[in-house]
């Protein structure tokens, strides 16, 4: 979808939630990755994985002059012998810590395994960002979340469209305002829970 059709589909959509939630979930997103230097991972499912919309992240950070909003597409089966930018495996996301962005998307709820790894994201630091279903573990771990529960007015791939073309937007951030109490009592747990600094 090109800069023309999304623009007519915000006229579209003019007057809906989606255009406020896309936005404020861009900023959100813009935000995190601009705030911290970069550092942006995109990771799907097996089943499903975001090129599209990491395609249109890349051209997006390049027309907005914000070089930070080009992601790391994480992949499940990466190999080796692929292309640079095909060939990161989950295991990137073991390596994920504090000022890094993890961008989930994903249609449906995720596999235990790679649930494990995203909250294992998180406890080293990085922020999450969830985009699909609006229920389940993941929306509720994560920092930010934009649902598309299966059946709504738009899908999963128009609602990244929207999303990556406000990303790309001229405008500041929109602030993320106050802390969620849910939020701010699981960075406690966090930081009660985790392992006490290694002494050298």
């Amino acid at each position: 979808m090109d800069a023309v059709r999304v623009a007519l589909l915000r006229e579209v959509l003019a007057g809906t939630e989606w255009l406020g939630a896309t936005r404020r979930f861009a900023g959100a997103l813009r935000g995190s990755v601009v705030s911290h230097g970069g550092g942006l991972l995109l990771v799907g499912t097996p089943e499903y994985e975001p090129w599209h919309l990491a395609a249109h992240l890349v051209d997006e950070a390049a027309w907005s002059g914000t070089p930070e909003l080009a992601p790391t597409l994480v992949r499940h089966d990466a190999r080796p012998s692929d292309p640079a930018h095909l060939a990161v495996g989950l295991g990137r996301l073991e390596a994920a810590r504090r000022g890094e962005t993890l961008l989930v998307v994903s249609p449906e709820g995720l596999s235990s395994p790679l649930l494990e790894r995203v909250f294992d994201a998180r406890r080293a630091g990085a922020t999450v960002l969830s985009l699909g279903p609006g229920e389940g573990e993941l929306p509720a771990m994560a920092h930010e979340c934009l649902a598309v529960p299966d059946g709504s007015e738009l899908d999963l791939d128009t609602v990244q469209h929207l999303v990556s073309a406000a990303a790309g937007e001229n405008a500041l951030p929109t602030p993320r305002g106050r802390r969620r109490f849910r939020d701010r009592v699981a960075r406690l747990a966090e930081h009660l829970t985790a392992p006490p600094p290694a002494r050298w």
